[in-house]
């Protein structure tokens, strides 16, 4: 999620407040038509996964007990009313020279903004770049790393009904060594696609997003696109993670007893980096074998303390030696765990089941969790495949402003997001050889993040400590410092620089020879818009 300058929010979330929404309940008979019509939802802004760090003056907002936002489904549905606190107008760098278009446009507004004087059409387009260079001070071969990212992104809509989005980028990349062996073991760029080599040492890959949107009933978003999502309050999700590659999707969202209850339902197209035939065709390209997914998140404000959720996603057995996909009817089945006594947690449909809690300790102070089950049968040797995540997130901490701190444990059994009957199907919890939920694997995972914004200025500070197990012993253990410092040069879509540095060590258990260290150094300028997990 993207912040815009102040004059745009508050001219965007007028236009919202000026017509007020009403919620009505509707028909599970109505739902279940309206999932097979191709309509799409109305959402905010660069709609896309939100860049973590600078998303947090939102998750601010919306952390106050007055908030009605269901916040544990991400990209948020709705408008509302929020204004870059820390970049006042009175604050501007240039402010005896404002009056200039051109820095206007470089510093606090799109790039290109098309808005006619009735206000019913509305149209921008921003670069998306990401220009980095670095090097790993462990490195012996002392390889100049960089990325080299160049793309667009563009919205807009019509009236107040009608909403689109798309964003491309065309990237050239040299890692660290410890992202490249991850890259040539997957053949993917963690959450960006496929690639190929870029001279020699280098990866060459494109990735694209976007959606269109309408908003029929004043209680219902449908929303049709190629992108992904996150259910959670924490920095990892055990449910449904931003970290995989982008996929085609239809989300539907209600919301019902005056915005108490917020019910989605998501469809989509997976993909495992499998032949999709046993005959492939001679000299053409080679298509990838598809699986069919679906989930379900119900979202209910308790009280202005209290929220719940509860999720199902479910992975559809994958395509024949054809490709060819045999759904049944229980596919476009909208109720949340209606499924589950039929197939359970242990058919080759695989079922992963879960909740999660957010409760308000105060206005800036919240306690947070989640629990997921893959499999409940006992029948695996080390243990059902369960996790669970606990944390706190403290907003404005210790009264100092925009001083965001946060702590968080996730702990995940073996054998967890794969196929009950058997660990290698292609059933798993997965798209694009990447887990669809918790990123680093089987183990438990200490996060602790603190970061500070003043006017533009940022300071950012990231700690992972990662310990995973294999057929129940004590494999490898990972710690990982990222931290960052920074300018925001455009808050309209996040551009800015930035001075980084990333310290990862890796200790394994009776194999000292593998243990590995990186001391990354970097400098960059980037659109920040969507998250990068390279902390694995």
């Amino acid at each position: 999620m993207v912040a815009h300058s102040k004059t745009e929010w508050m001219q965007d979330t007028r236009l919202m407040l000026n017509k007020k929404i009403s919620y009505k309940s509707a028909s599970a008979l109505a739902l279940i038509v309206l999932l097979l019509v191709s309509f799409t939802s109305r959402s905010q802004f660069y709609n896309l996964p939100g860049d973590y760090n600078f998303s947090l003056l939102t998750e601010r907002a919306l952390a106050t007990k007055d908030s009605a936002i269901h916040s544990g489904l991400k990209p948020y549905i709705h408008f509302f009313n929020y204004t870059y606190e820390h970049i006042p107008d009175s604050n501007r760098l240039f402010k005896y020279i404002v009056d200039d278009p051109a820095l206007d446009a470089m510093f606090f507004k799109h790039v290109v903004r098309v808005q006619p004087p009735n206000q019913n059409f509305k149209f921008f387009l921003d670069p998306l770049l990401n220009f980095e260079e670095g090097r790993d001070l462990t490195d012996t071969l002392n390889r100049r790393l960089n990325t080299n990212t160049r793309g667009l992104i563009a919205s807009g809509y019509i009236g107040n009904k009608f909403y689109f989005e798309t964003m491309f980028a065309e990237n050239q990349s040299t890692f660290p060594n410890y992202v490249s062996n991850l890259v040539k073991a997957t053949y993917i760029v963690p959450g960006q696609g496929r690639w190929k080599t870029f001279k020699g040492t280098g990866y060459d890959y494109a990735f694209s997003s976007g959606f269109f949107s309408v908003q029929p009933l004043n209680n219902l978003n449908i929303q049709v696109g190629h992108g992904k999502h996150k259910i959670g309050n924490g920095y990892r999700s055990l449910l449904l993670s931003d970290n995989a590659f982008n996929y085609p999707y239809v989300r539907i969202t209600q919301q019902w007893f005056k915005g108490r209850m917020s019910y989605t339902n998501i469809y989509s197209v997976l993909m495992n980096l499998d032949s999709a035939s046993k005959r492939p065709t001679p000299n053409a390209e080679r298509l990838f074998q598809k699986k069919a997914a679906s989930f379900q998140y119900l979202s209910i404000n308790i009280s202005k303390f209290l929220n719940v959720g509860f999720f199902q996603g479910m992975i559809w057995h994958a395509g024949d030696d054809k490709n060819k996909q045999d759904i049944g009817w229980q596919y476009f089945n909208p109720l949340i765990y209606s499924n589950l006594p039929e197939y359970g947690l242990n058919d080759k449909n695989n079922i992963l089941v879960g909740a999660d809690v957010k409760f308000k300790i105060a206005n800036k102070l919240n306690l947070y969790g989640q629990l997921m089950a893959d499999d409940l049968s006992g029948a695996k040797k080390y243990g059902d495949a369960i996790g669970f995540q606990l944390g706190a997130n403290y907003f404005d901490a210790c009264g100092i402003k925009n001083l965001f701190l946060q702590v968080e444990y996730n702990d995940v059994n073996e054998n967890s997001y794969v196929s009950p009957l058997n660990a290698t199907s292609n059933q798993s919890y997965s798209h694009y050889n990447q887990n669809l939920a918790y990123t680093p694997g089987a183990g438990k995972e200490i996060i602790a993040i603190a970061d500070y914004k003043w006017k533009r200025f940022f300071v950012n500070f990231k700690y992972n400590n990662q310990t995973l197990f294999q057929n129940g012993d004590y494999l490898y253990n990972t710690q990982l410092i990222n931290a960052k410092i920074g300018y925001l040069i455009n808050p309209a879509y996040n551009l800015n620089v930035n001075l980084g540095y990333t310290y990862r060590v890796q200790n394994f258990n009776n194999f000292t020879t593998l243990n590995n260290q990186t001391n990354y150094i970097y400098l960059g300028i980037r659109t920040s818009i969507y998250n990068l997990y390279y902390d694995f």
